[in-house]
């Protein structure tokens, strides 16, 4: 019987390697990346150090800090916590990635420190978002993180993978964000509760690396461990273009065995949108159209990407955001933010009536860009909407494009009305 990816992943990571890596099997597997956020961060530091006192990360080479959640710091208790990170750091030689640099699951991809079929921890809840090359990511407690930054290595049990099949085309008119969500809607959270995603299907063959971004980071909102995407010929090639050398995909056997097969139909797909508190309460954009806005958050690791903005941009450039409508926008690293100022895209949201911040987390982390005040109704590109995630109004969830129409607009549309 054949193997899934996150099988294949495991039992070459594993102490046992001739030993299969079955569902069920509790095994120790070695981890190519262990990170630790601003979120979470200063607790590894303390936990480290009173379990493992006098000792030295197992690997420095390996090991990084990426502070995104709170940056620069806005609370004197998160620049506390930076800065123990930060002296952590320097005595043990371990690379940091400071406020500057933007969310750490996308610094990973950028930086190359992970590629396909390779394994990384750290703090960040969806640091299964690399799953978009083709690795595994997995979030976890500072307790944790501290182990694998002593030992280099953790146990997991060996999840089931469900079979995902895209059937269609998606429309010109619908973006990764609303394939997304269809999917998120479809499976809601029980269908791959505790289990691991493979998708399969034209469409995905068709998702750009930011695409494929934007998939992934809401598997943590569907209950699973993981959504993995096989990657194409591009992402492959950017990938060994970061690493200066060939990097090969995982792949699942032919025969592998799933332990679940569901289907997501994007044939005639609309826009759609995230009701408020239930990121899976999805529907059609275009049933709410009589619903006013109040505020724009465009950015997060699901749609802060270069490419997620410089659509914003050719939506919003020349146009003005409704009068008394707050708009944001987040670029998710440094270099995308770099390459969006060098081609005129910050000039554009900037003309437009957004405010633009510096690379991060930003409206989708608590404190950051602002908050919605009670009454407020928010579109957000973010993968969360749960009651106070983002103040204590009502926040939808939807593509950049969509947010980007509803700001001009005032009120809940698509990039179809605008443009």
């Amino acid at each position: 019987m054949g193997l899934t990816i996150i099988e294949k992943i495991m039992q070459a990571h594993s102490d046992e390697p001739a030993e299969p890596a079955m569902p069920g099997k509790i095994i120790w597997i070695g981890i190519d990346v262990r990170s630790a956020r601003d979120f979470g961060g200063a607790n590894v530091v303390k936990n480290f150090r009173e379990h493992y006192p006098s000792q030295k990360v197992h690997d420095s080479s390996k090991t990084y800090f990426t502070f995104d959640c709170n940056v620069p710091a806005n609370t004197i208790a998160y620049a506390n916590n930076q800065h123990i990170c930060r002296g952590f750091a320097k005595e043990q030689g371990v690379k940091l990635y400071d406020v500057d640099a933007g969310i750490g699951s996308h610094v990973m991809i950028e930086e190359g420190l992970l590629a396909p079929g390779e394994t990384g921890v750290g703090t960040d809840s969806h640091l299964n978002i690399l799953g978009a090359v083709g690795a595994f990511g997995q979030g976890m407690g500072d307790q944790d993180i501290a182990f694998v930054f002593k030992a280099g290595k953790t146990w997991f049990e060996v999840p089931h993978t469900v079979r995902i099949d895209v059937d269609g085309d998606l429309p010109d008119t619908c973006t990764p964000k609303d394939l997304t969500l269809k999917t998120v809607g479809t499976l809601g959270t029980k269908t791959c509760l505790g289990k691991a995603q493979e998708f399969f299907g034209p469409a995905i063959d068709k998702l750009n690396l930011a695409g494929r971004i934007t998939l992934a980071s809401m598997a943590t909102e569907m209950g699973s461990i993981i959504a993995l995407l096989k990657p194409s010929e591009d992402v492959l090639r950017y990938c060994s273009e970061l690493r200066g050398a060939p990097v090969q995909p995982t792949e699942p056997d032919a025969d592998a065995a799933y332990s679940g097969n569901a289907t997501i139909d994007i044939n005639g797909l609309k826009p759609q949108i995230s009701l408020p508190g239930t990121p899976h309460g999805v529907t059609d954009v275009d049933t709410l159209a009589d619903i006013h806005v109040d505020s724009v958050f465009i950015g997060s690791c699901t749609n802060g990407t270069y490419e997620d903005l410089k659509a914003v941009a050719g939506i919003v450039k020349g146009r003005r955001i409704k009068p008394g409508l707050f708009g944001s926008v987040v670029p998710a690293t440094r270099k995308g933010y770099t390459r969006l100022l060098k081609e005129g895209h910050i000039e554009t949201f900037i003309d437009a009536g957004f405010l633009v911040s510096n690379p991060g987390c930003g409206g989708c982390a608590s404190g950051q860009i602002g908050m919605t005040g009670e009454g407020q109704v928010q579109i957000s590109t973010s993968n969360r909407n749960f009651a106070g995630k983002q103040g204590a109004g009502d926040t939808y969830l939807a593509s950049p494009e969509t947010a980007a129409a509803s700001a001009i607009l005032g009120h809940i549309g698509t990039a179809e009305e605008v443009l």
